[in-house]
């Protein structure tokens, strides 16, 4: 019945059926995203739970479970700086109900550091930044005895590859704020990667290791509680909240280092439901108990359209190739 009713069409307008096919195709994609979503939509962190990456998003699905009304979950995905999650991501179907929730690497490092990828970070569909959270030097009291940046650099000179550094994970911002550390303070730290912030915070606590260039957003709950020392923020600037806590810039001048929390989708995802999601994160951030909330991680709301991410997400592929470049970086 259908193919019959093309074929009247297609005579009556003078339209091949091919020609016919495609039109009608563009028609279903904003209905579809009109629809959308009408199950449950599915975000992969590919972080472990309780580190900065996986909590945002969990405030952000939360909300949209409430907006939407239908179930918005979290699913952990871990493994190889972000690769595996990402992975799992890129080759769901791209219809939306499968997103992925994540810092840098997936999306813009990791094609610059890791010889071989089973998915094109640069073919994600981005939807729009979550929020972005300082970095900063964090130690551990019992082990680190400096209380400035600048203690702390004559300490690790004076005990030369011996310091052990938590990342979250190779290519991780947190690996490359600590290459780019070294770099500029001439020192040599032991790199340690972990799959996340939680496990690194877990054993920089116990004093498994020594420091960690560790976003605010879960640290600086430790900080509070006297279990971890922090020297320094890799923001540009002070942060309001924390007015006494100075800049590594201040002793490294230049030195900066943001983490931001994105979402995306997989490649071929439509435009239009992109767009929706997008639509519908920016009323989010919006909301003040969700601002509130990112407060509380240390986090600066963004937001912005698709074509502004995939703007933005250009200039940090630049950016922390050139800090992958000038630092000599491997995974070796």
């Amino acid at each position: 019945m259908i193919s019959k009713s093309r074929a009247m069409l297609s005579r009556r307008f003078g339209w091949t059926l091919p020609a016919l096919a495609l039109a009608l195709g563009a028609m279903a994609v904003p209905a579809q995203a009109q629809d959308f979503p009408t199950r449950t939509v599915k975000i992969v962190v590919p972080f472990p739970a309780g580190g900065t990456a996986d909590v945002m998003p969990r405030i952000i699905a939360d909300w949209l479970s409430r907006h939407w009304g239908q179930p918005v979950i979290i699913e952990d995905r871990t493994g190889a700086g972000g690769n595996v999650g990402a992975e799992v991501a890129a080759k769901s179907d791209p219809d939306g109900y499968t997103l992925l929730a994540s810092p840098p690497g997936p999306f813009v490092i990791n094609q610059n550091l890791y010889p071989h990828l089973d998915f094109d970070p640069l073919q994600f569909v981005p939807i729009t930044v979550i929020g972005r959270v300082p970095n900063a030097l964090v130690v551990n009291p019992d082990k680190i005895a400096a209380n400035t940046v600048k203690d702390f650099i004559a300490y690790a000179k004076a005990n030369d590859g011996k310091l052990t550094n938590a990342t979250q994970g190779n290519g991780t911002t947190s690996h490359l704020t600590s290459e780019m550390f070294q770099m500029m303070a001439q020192v040599k730290l032991q790199n340690v990667p972990y799959r996340g912030s939680a496990p690194a915070l877990n054993d920089l606590v116990a004093g498994s290791v020594d420091c960690m260039f560790d976003n605010l957003g879960v640290s600086m709950q430790l900080v509070k509680a006297g279990r971890l020392k922090l020297l320094a923020v890799a923001s540009p600037q002070r942060v309001a909240s924390l007015p006494d806590v100075p800049t590594l810039a201040d002793t490294l001048p230049g030195f900066a280092s943001v983490t931001w929390y994105a979402l995306g989708a997989p490649p071929g995802t439509p435009a239009a439901i992109a767009e929706k999601i997008s639509a519908a994160v920016n009323e989010a951030l919006r909301d003040p108990d969700v601002q509130k909330r990112l407060a509380d991680l240390s986090a600066e709301p963004v937001g912005g359209t698709p074509q502004a991410t995939a703007a933005y997400f250009h200039g940090e592929v630049e950016r922390w190739k050139s800090v992958i470049t000038s630092a000599h970086v491997t995974l070796d």
